[in-house]
């Protein structure tokens, strides 16, 4: 019973970073374009899967499409993700440089990191409601003894204290990245 309550904390981890990766810093990296779809003859497949990605440098990437013609739709599925990006291409490559943030923009972000951190949080004090409600039906059905429920209560509290722990050190290493130049 309580692997699942973990395997579902540690799903609701693995959807933060996916959320943290796609929220932009001061510093290029691939992580930025992971929720950017490109129309591949018909088929919208992630960029990574038709093109390589590189950073050559902290503001600058470097897009490098296996098929030449998909240039022109890769340059509109970057422009269509939002990001902030203003690609521009050779016929060869996908040139883009990362703009530093302003002030205004970073706390947009911080406060972007900040609600995804909550909704986290949320979701872990959400799993343990269900995990306790489980527990009280387990001893209602005398599967689990006064004792038994109590112990099970502390380890699923522990647990989420845990997992909270972890949710805030990732904002907070978050929060620092944005806020640097």
């Amino acid at each position: 019973m309580a692997e699942t309550n973990e395997a579902r904390m540690e799903k609701t981890i693995a959807s933060l970073k996916d959320s943290f990766n796609s929220i932009r810093t001061g510093r290029a990296s691939a992580a930025m374009f992971d929720k950017v779809f490109v129309d591949y003859y018909g088929t919208k497949s992630p960029l990574n899967q038709v093109a390589t990605i590189a950073i050559p440098e902290a503001r600058s990437v470097i897009i490098t499409p296996f098929d030449k013609s998909l240039i022109s739709e890769i340059e509109r599925a970057i422009q269509a993700a939002n990001l902030g990006l203003n690609p521009s291409n050779d016929g060869k490559v996908i040139r883009i440089q990362v703009p530093a943030l302003t002030a205004e923009r970073r706390q947009e972000l911080v406060k972007q990191a900040k609600a995804t951190a909550e909704n986290s949080r949320t979701a872990i004090r959400n799993i343990r409601r269900d995990g306790n409600d489980e527990l009280k039906k387990q001893q209602k059905a005398g599967e689990l003894t006064e004792d038994g429920l109590k112990s099970e209560t502390d380890k699923l509290q522990k647990l989420t204290d845990k997992y909270i722990d972890e949710i805030n050190k990732m904002y907070e290493s978050k929060e620092k990245d944005i806020l640097q130049n």
